[in-house]
């Protein structure tokens, strides 16, 4: 029932208002799908205040995903690639993805699959820091690949 309630147990509709009544507080319907139905005596706008309390701090403990970008060309250069691939290892073990991609401009679209080796290559190099959500996909200019960061144990 409540907190100022004599005894629990299962009580008439009646009297359980009654009681609410003569304690100026609210009969509160916890759980309906109990068999009987589960009510408390208390205060209604505290109750509402308190989970809205409790949502809110379940909201603020919640993880979010933070996503990295991380940009090639078809050409990357070395010294480029094992600098980007430094960057990579620290945000995926911050707990971040990391999106990699390579920008094709112009007619260096033609080199597509020179950009796919890149991606495959740079994931290879990530494999026990995350591991590869998707293969290496072309959007329009861009060839995109999602590598998500290995759980901790």
């Amino acid at each position: 029932m409540g907190d100022n309630v004599p005894e629990q147990g299962v009580y008439p509709l009646k009297e359980a208002l009654r009681m609410a009544v003569d304690q100026e507080l609210d009969l509160v319907e916890i759980s309906p799908g109990a068999n009987p139905p589960v009510c408390k005596i208390l205060d209604y706008q505290k109750f509402l205040y308190q989970q809205k309390k409790k949502a809110k701090e379940m909201k603020a403990n919640a993880s979010k995903v933070v996503i990295k970008e991380i940009r090639f060309g078809p050409q990357t250069d070395e010294h480029d690639f094992q600098f980007k691939l430094k960057h990579a290892k620290s945000f995926l073990s911050d707990g971040a993805k990391v999106k990699a991609y390579v920008f094709f401009k112009g007619r260096s679209i033609l080199f597509s699959e020179q950009g796919e080796q890149l991606l495959l290559r740079f994931a290879v190099e990530l494999e026990e820091y995350g591991k590869a959500e998707q293969m290496p996909r072309l959007e329009g200019k861009r060839m995109i690949m999602m590598i998500a960061p290995v759980k901790k144990k």
